[in-house]
């Protein structure tokens, strides 16, 4: 028998995508592999397609993984997989080239290239300047209890239906929620800004003790920012079912507003746990998230110059 041959490693092909050093430790902590990230979106592609299809996308590219320093990427690189389409997009003072993933083989183009974050706009690339959904980021202080984080989005979910806005709620892969209001697009991007700020106001308002809306870190470990500022023209939101570049892998997951509770554990959201959460869902908890047809009426923006 000949001795002293290299062993050769099958490739790794995901959704036609080649991945290049499949066996690279991307969360060591778990020991995950870059294909094992590669194979859980495969996993969960049905699901999270439709969350990003058409976005443009910022991404967080960690080469190393979880090893090694991540970095945010804005814009078009070069050297992305070709199954990631590009769009133009007109910025402040230039021309900005953004990445789109259309389906799955451009989430496992994502992958390739070494990221472990997927965010997304909140309108589409066809229709850049009128968004298709507002979101609101509870993002609790480190002294904020799970429970309060919980009745914090119900009250984000009850303000917006006194306005005529039907919500859906997500985890983060951290301790916050996301709170997403879909719509029609009629309102361009700034109409949406200055409406989600103001409901940001009117709740900091209502209980001042709980709620902020500042964005420094000192003095608010025991309030809970409302970070309207997602909804600024070019800011993204992590997107549902994308992995986060934290240990233990977690993952931002759509839940029904049933399903929020106390006793709820954001964490056990992971790549390990969401495709057999999804194995065992009869449909999908946002299922009327993508019939529902409202808009920011005139009326809602009058009553919150009120309040």
């Amino acid at each position: 028998m000949p001795t002293g041959c290299a062993v050769t490693a099958e490739p790794v092909v995901v959704a036609g995508v080649r991945i290049s050093h499949p066996d690279r430790i991307v969360y060591p902590d778990l020991g995950l592999s870059k294909a094992d990230i590669a194979r859980y979106y495969g996993q969960v592609s049905k699901w999270m397609v439709p969350h990003v299809r058409t976005r443009p996308l910022t991404l967080v590219h960690c080469p190393n993984g979880m090893a090694g320093p991540c970095t945010y990427m804005k814009h078009s690189k070069l050297w992305g997989p070709d199954v990631l389409r590009r769009v133009s997009i007109p910025e402040k003072t230039k021309v900005g080239n953004y990445m789109v993933a259309d389906d799955l083989a451009g989430i496992i183009g994502t992958v390739q290239m070494g990221v472990l974050e997927i965010h997304t706009w909140n309108s589409t690339a066809d229709d850049v300047e009128r968004p298709n959904r507002i979101v609101w980021d509870l993002d609790p202080g480190d002294r904020v209890t799970w429970p309060t984080v919980v009745e914090a989005a119900r009250h984000v979910r009850d303000v917006l239906r006194t306005l005529g806005l039907e919500s859906w709620v997500k985890t983060t892969g951290g301790r916050g929620l996301h709170v997403v209001a879909p719509l029609t697009p009629r309102r361009d991007s700034s109409e949406c800004l200055a409406f989600s700020r103001a409901v940001a106001e009117a709740l900091r308002r209502s209980a001042p003790m709980l709620y902020t809306t500042a964005f420094a870190k000192q003095g608010r470990a025991a309030h809970i920012l409302i970070d309207y500022l997602r909804n600024n023209r070019t800011n993204t939101s992590i997107a549902a079912y994308s992995t986060r570049a934290r240990a233990g892998a977690p993952v931002s997951v759509p839940i029904a507003w049933s399903e929020l509770t106390v006793g709820l554990r954001p964490e056990s959201f992971t790549v390990k746990t969401v495709p057999q959460r999804l194995a065992r869902l009869r449909r999908d908890p946002w299922h009327a998230y993508w019939t529902c047809r409202q808009r920011v009426s005139d009326a809602a923006m009058r009553a919150l110059s009120r309040v």
